[in-house]
């Protein structure tokens, strides 16, 4: 064996980062690295110009309708905490899937231990999307907001959301959609879709640095404040700045990480997504067809499509999901992601939540050799060689 990293953990954050995102976004920091918007000097009216640009890429890049509704948060879980603590009062009720990561119901858990809101979870079908008129059968009087993961970190299977959306639209409800997985992958269109706010993060799909992520909100969605202090702007009154996007950020923002989202974004523009995508779902069907061969091997994800985003989970009988990491990884030098993946729900009716799962999510960079690899190495280890 080599010793080159066999690197299929990308559904948890994509790995290595091109090097052009790395080099311009360290060079446009260096160059840039000054506090937008908290200054009247030239620099730092230059750093707020190339901020605004970022929201201005993103809002076009999710079909939002306007970049001041673009808010910068730590990551996909931070923007999804601004949303539903935002959006969500006591004795409101929420829908949500049981696809959903821990990001969605920890919150929801929270409020309802705290506030006495409500919630439901809707089921998915053996092919892993959700039922649709369960979504719509489950709305009530007080329902206040509908929640959907678009990409499926453990099977990979995107929701139709413009399906969903239409069941929020004739309620009035508004639709939150977590595209941690999605953004980067398959094309979104908030606007076409009638999505009222998309929650996402740089750190995956999109190649930019971790602790850069988003939300995307609507014009009309009205939403509070959770969090308070400077924005730059309004300094005189203690009162927190209601315009957007300051209304939902607070602070100095992570400008390093905004510059490597906006390096990210043009990265995958001059690359073609969509082509990448086209690579890597093929290599996923390379890696399902071959783990079907093999004895012993449990593939709990569907036979994905080209709408689909490339991640694989699968199991071992006999083999607790960490053994088989532990040897993939220490033996012939392949990281893949084991455990409940942050997603303890879908483990639960998979039948996989005592000893968990191997998933295998891969990226821009990997090649068909590395699937042969993983093959190799998961036929070795079904057989006990």
């Amino acid at each position: 064996m080599d010793n080159k990293l066999i690197y299929l953990d990308n559904a948890a954050t994509s790995f290595p980062k091109p090097r052009k995102v790395i080099d311009r976004m360290v060079e446009t920091y260096t160059r840039l690295g000054v506090s937008p918007g908290r200054g009247s000097y030239d620099l730092s009216m230059e750093a707020a110009d190339l901020v605004f640009q970022t929201r201005q890429k993103l809002a076009r890049f999710f079909g939002a309708p306007d970049p001041e509704r673009v808010i910068f948060a730590a990551n996909a879980t931070d923007a999804l905490n601004l949303a539903i603590l935002g959006l969500v009062r006591p004795g409101d009720h929420v829908i949500t899937t049981r696809l959903e990561h821990n990001s969605v119901l920890r919150p929801l858990f929270h409020l309802a231990k705290q506030s006495g809101i409500e919630y439901d979870l809707v089921g998915f079908d053996e092919h892993g999307y959700i039922n649709l008129d369960e979504i719509a059968s489950t709305i009530r009087s007080n329902t206040r907001l509908v929640i959907c993961n678009h990409a499926s970190n453990v099977l990979g299977t995107v929701q139709p959301v413009s399906d969903i959306a239409r069941a929020c639209v004739e309620r009035e409800i508004p639709l939150l959609i977590d595209a941690a997985q999605s953004a980067g992958y398959v094309p979104i269109d908030m606007s076409k879709w009638n999505v009222n706010a998309i929650a996402f993060t740089g750190h995956k799909a999109l190649l930019g640095p971790s602790g850069i992520g988003g939300l995307v909100l609507s014009p009309h969605l009205e939403i509070k404040s959770t969090r308070f202090g400077g924005t730059g702007i309004d300094s005189r009154t203690l009162i927190h700045t209601q315009t957007f996007p300051h209304r939902l950020e607070a602070g100095t923002l992570n400008l390093l990480g905004v510059f490597g989202l906006l390096a990210g974004l043009d990265y995958l523009e001059n690359e073609d997504m969509e082509r990448g995508h086209q690579k890597e779902m093929a290599m996923i069907k390379r890696l399902y067809e071959g783990l079907s061969l093999i004895s012993r091997v449990v593939i709990h994800s569907p036979m994905l499509t080209e709408q689909d985003v490339p991640v694989l989970t699968c199991s071992v009988k006999g083999l607790s999901s960490e053994d088989v990491g532990a040897i993939m990884d220490g033996d012939y030098g392949i990281a893949v992601r084991t455990g409940l993946h942050c997603a303890p729900l879908v483990h639960v009716d998979l039948g996989t939540d005592t000893n968990g799962a191997i998933r295998f999510s891969l990226g821009r960079f990997n090649t068909n050799e590395d699937i042969d690899r993983a093959l190799e190495a998961m036929d070795a280890i079904s057989s006990g060689r």
